[in-house]
């Protein structure tokens, strides 16, 4: 272990080192620029000083240790310009640890400095790009294009209408139901709040409850009921977010898959020559940046679709609504600086979506479906008014 206990005078840094002298065990002469403070005699206790040239800046002396030019300090060692701790030594530059205590920057250990942060983030990224569902992704696009024989935009297209159809138009099917029965609970969760807070109050007359403990029993007994109805009809709400938790990773899977294939050479001299007329390089971002306002505007347009249908929305689904418009406004830069296949796809599984959400409105739909909620038997018309009414007048 070094300790800095001497001044720096000249560029040249005098540091004791606690450890065998050789020119006391070899009994030879002294090496220029070499000390010795302890007798011939003191044999494996002697402390030798060895004059070490360290070229700085500024000759600055501070009280645990050296402060340099970078203003690093030394307690227990040198520190280096990298900001990283080495507890034997001093740090060079380049190399292997040495025997004599002192490692080199290339080596590890030590605290991190501000380059660990960055390495952090680009290892999480990496480890999901690479993953097993991503990998997964890229196979399913790879096997579709070159089964069907079509171009790449038309096959990216054609896959994402079957990922959606196939996987997340039932979820979103069984999404409805789940949020029929549930609003067709609360008109019986209402009648049964009614008659709880009739009986919380009787009981708390007779037994001297203040307004905080009637409040508390009514609310828990009231939990207690509509969970019991959730379970008898089968229709938890959190089985509603179902569509999320499976739509959400799979979009996330499949834009990484064609991300990967954008830069993997094998397919990357197809996907050049895969695009249609002005994003024609399926490996370069749309620099007209047609896609990207396309996409936002669809996402918008979904958006408001959605909050068309709330009558008298919460506050809670007020600021849902915003934050998707607002991520929808986002997603137009982003998309412009992705690969066009990742735009594309994003485009065309936001129309996917949307002609998907207009199909699940139909009455007969509902009437396969066999939900109890009562639905308009117009909803494309009135759809279109309530479109009308609000934006263009």
């Amino acid at each position: 272990m070094l300790t800095v206990k001497s001044l720096l005078r000249f560029g040249n840094l005098q540091l004791p080192v606690q450890r065998m002298c050789p020119a006391v065990f070899s009994k030879k002469s002294l090496l220029p620029g070499h000390t010795c403070s302890a007798p011939w005699s003191a044999g494996l206790s002697a402390v030798c000083c060895h004059i070490l040239p360290v070229r700085t800046l500024s000759e600055v002396l501070t009280r645990p240790g050296l402060r340099t030019s970078l203003h690093v300090w030394t307690s227990s060692g040198l520190r280096t310009p990298s900001g990283v701790w080495t507890p034997s030594g001093l740090r060079t530059l380049s190399g292997p640890c040495t025997s004599s205590g002192v490692r080199r920057l290339s080596s590890g250990g030590g605290g991190g400095g501000g380059g660990g942060d960055g390495a952090g983030e680009a290892g999480w990224y990496n480890n999901l790009s690479d993953s097993a569902p991503v990998h997964l992704c890229e196979h399913f696009l790879v096997s579709m294009q070159q089964v069907n024989g079509l171009p790449w935009w038309l096959s990216i297209i054609m896959s994402t209408l079957c990922v959606r159809t196939l996987i997340t138009l039932p979820l979103a099917a069984y999404q409805m139901v789940i949020i029929a029965k549930v609003e067709a609970l609360q008109v019986e969760i209402s009648g049964l709040a009614k008659r709880l807070r009739y009986e919380v109050s009787v009981c708390a007359r007779e037994r001297g409850w203040t307004e905080k403990q009637s409040r508390f029993q009514f609310q828990k007994n009231l939990r207690r009921i509509v969970s019991k109805l959730y379970v008898r009809d089968n229709c938890h709400p959190f089985k509603a977010s179902l569509l999320v938790w499976v739509q959400l990773p799979l979009w996330i899977s499949l834009s990484l898959a064609l991300r990967n294939l954008s830069l993997d050479q094998s397919v990357q001299s197809n996907m050049k020559a895969g695009g249609i007329l002005w994003f024609s390089d399926l490996t370069l971002p749309d620099s007209t940046w047609i896609l990207p306002v396309c996409l936002g505007l669809t996402n918008l347009l979904v958006v408001e679709v959605f909050s068309l249908q709330r009558v008298n929305p919460s506050r809670v689904q007020k600021f849902v609504t915003n934050s998707i418009r607002a991520f929808s406004v986002l997603m137009i830069p982003i998309a412009a600086s992705v690969p066009s296949s990742m735009a594309l796809y994003w485009f065309s599984s936001s129309l996917v979506g949307f002609s998907h959400n207009l199909l699940l409105r139909s009455p007969a739909i509902h009437r396969i479906l066999k939900l109890k909620s009562q639905r308009s038997e117009s909803p494309y018309r009135d759809l279109l008014s309530a479109f009308v009414s609000k934006y263009c007048k």
